[in-house]
């Protein structure tokens, strides 16, 4: 099962804090997956970057709705409490808290129109659909960059089926290169692009020193799917130069049976279909330029803390004092003893 929505946890985490104690983030987090009976799975799921789980993430956003709306307060970093106006709100029994419920609050509400404007007039309208809705916005913003970069992928794809293959066998050039193999365009160029024999169509340096070669295949097919002797065949080839390592691509795609023989053999051969073909175009910079570039930031929490005054080091200081205790009682000595030893001088070298 999929962790719960984002407003899911409004009204739990408001019941946590209607003790009226300070709870960190951490704290809620523990309690709401112990009272809400959540799984493993629910609570390992993770956002599509990777960077957070769902569930740490959905918690962080009602909270912080729950702030916006003035229910909850700040107290310190990461660390909240209840309001007045959030205790009245739950002695509501509303049986769950939204997003639209909170647009009953004007300071929410001027928060809320940097993403849409609401309005009840027209219950359809998309800011009333995402108030709705499942995602946190940090969620939304991913959710429309994997669509973007997914119809980007299906556009990219549609165009290199359609190109000539002796397009395509550049293309293949620019992207390996791209990936670090071959040195320069210009070297791999003179390897890739040979009509081979055995169905082989280039060879390529593996790193710029050229330590070792990867044979290369490139079918440039519109539907047809790539079987098992095709790359049996390639294998084949390989053996028959001598060579361990080697890449087919293909606009098109691998059926299964080709897929579990590759992870059968011993020599190390890559299968890289059209869909994995765009993704690598698109992560390398291949055919596709940027179009917008946004940086999502954060607050820095540290830059606002008072800076705590440097420890001080008993044990350092100590010795430090008794280096110098002992520094000036040498000197001492020498200043005292001075006298004595002029008088104990003979007269003549006295003066």
């Amino acid at each position: 099962m999929a962790a719960p929505d984002f407003q899911s946890f409004m009204l739990p985490v408001l019941r946590i804090m209607a003790d009226g104690k300070d709870h960190s983030m951490a704290e809620l987090r523990n309690r709401l997956a112990s009272e809400m009976n959540l799984t493993p799975e629910e609570l390992e799921e993770r956002l599509p970057s990777g960077t957070q789980t769902k569930f740490a993430n959905r918690i962080y956003w009602s909270a912080a709705y729950l702030a916006k709306a003035g229910v909850l307060k700040r107290v310190r970093r990461g660390v909240l409490a209840i309001t007045d106006r959030g205790r009245l709100l739950l002695s509501e029994n509303h049986p769950k808290i939204t997003v639209k419920l909170l647009y009953r609050f004007s300071e929410f509400k001027d928060f809320h129109k940097g993403e849409a404007s609401f309005s009840d007039d027209s219950p359809s309208t998309p800011a009333t659909r995402d108030a709705e809705g499942a995602e946190t916005p940090e969620e939304r913003l991913e959710s429309s960059f994997r669509e973007l970069q997914s119809s980007l992928a299906s556009e990219l794809l549609e165009t290199v089926k359609k190109s000539s293959p002796e397009f395509f066998e550049n293309l293949v050039v620019k992207l390996l290169v791209a990936m670090g193999y071959g040195g320069s365009v210009e070297d791999a160029g003179r390897a890739v692009g040979r009509s081979g024999d055995d169905g082989i169509d280039g060879i390529i340096k593996e790193d710029k020193l050229g330590l070792d070669v990867v044979y290369i295949q490139a079918k440039k097919w519109a539907e047809t799917v790539v079987g098992r002797p095709v790359v049996q065949a390639f294998a084949g080839s390989l053996a028959g130069n001598r060579a361990r390592k080697g890449i087919i691509i293909t606009t098109s795609a691998f059926s299964q049976d080709a897929r579990e023989y590759v992870q059968r053999i011993e020599m190390k051969i890559i299968l890289i279909d059209g869909k994995q073909l765009t993704e690598l175009m698109i992560d390398y910079d291949v055919g596709v330029t940027v179009a917008k570039e946004f940086k999502l930031k954060k607050l820095d929490a540290d830059f606002f803390e008072p800076e705590q005054p440097r420890p001080i080091c008993m044990k350092r200081s100590a010795r430090m004092f008794l280096n110098r205790l002992s520094l000036h009682s040498q000197v001492g000595w020498r200043v005292a003893r001075q006298p004595l030893v002029a008088q104990a001088t003979p007269n003549h070298a006295v003066d």
